[in-house]
């Protein structure tokens, strides 16, 4: 740096210390000093932290409203990639929650926010986005799965129904007659007086149909 280039500098600070009477020459040139070369002053840059979560949690299911009714009415912010309803196996009735995932993550969180606390039919809607790391890899095994619940009286029907042969008949009345054998003596321990109706062991045949002229 030149003499010249010094006096232009020093006449540059006095200026601007007469602009602050009151304040310091040296705290006045302090102000005016460029930070170039040291990394310690520059701050880090911080990114925003993307929301990559698309699962969300809907509980308080009211009844009825199962997975067409839901993806119809959540069809309206976004498309949906998956859907599933928690539901008991033997009876497939609904157990009230369940999970629906959205291509968008922007889009879930505004369900989240949209529909926490929602009224919908008598019911207070819970709706909470899962982060990623805490979907369960089997969250959404069999998702597209139509369960039929099993008729139980169905299958009981048939089976008391059914045509026996006569070994099956006779084990069937040894079990019958067991069970009331054991009735009675639970009976009769307790001090009750109360005679028990007969089981007849054998079934005898129905009577034939006898069809009579009309005259």
């Amino acid at each position: 740096m030149g003499a010249k280039a010094r006096k232009a500098s020093k006449k540059s600070v006095k200026k601007a210390s007469s602009q602050f009477p009151n304040s310091d020459s040296k705290t006045a040139s302090a102000d005016f000093l460029p930070l170039e070369g040291d990394g310690s002053r520059e701050l880090a840059e911080t990114k925003p932290q993307q929301n990559k979560a698309t699962v969300l949690y809907i509980g308080r299911i009211p009844h009825g409203f199962y997975e067409k009714e839901m993806e119809a009415y959540f069809k309206q912010f976004g498309a949906i990639k998956r859907l599933r309803i928690a539901r008991n196996k033997k009876t497939g009735k609904s157990k009230h929650y369940g999970f629906i995932e959205f291509e968008n993550p922007q889009v879930a969180e505004v369900v989240a926010d949209c529909m926490h606390n929602y009224l919908l039919f008598e019911h207070i809607l819970q709706v909470h986005i899962i982060p990623p790391e805490h979907v369960h890899p089997q969250l959404w095994r069999g998702f597209n799965y139509k369960y039929k619940p099993v008729d139980y009286v169905q299958i009981e029907r048939k089976l008391h129904n059914k045509v026996r042969t006569l070994e099956e008949h006779k084990k069937l009345v040894e079990k019958i007659l067991k069970q009331d054998a054991r009735r009675r003596k639970r009976i009769e321990a307790a001090g009750i007086d109360y005679e028990c109706p007969e089981i007849v062991g054998s079934v005898q045949p129905a009577p034939k149909k006898i069809k009579f002229d009309e005259e």
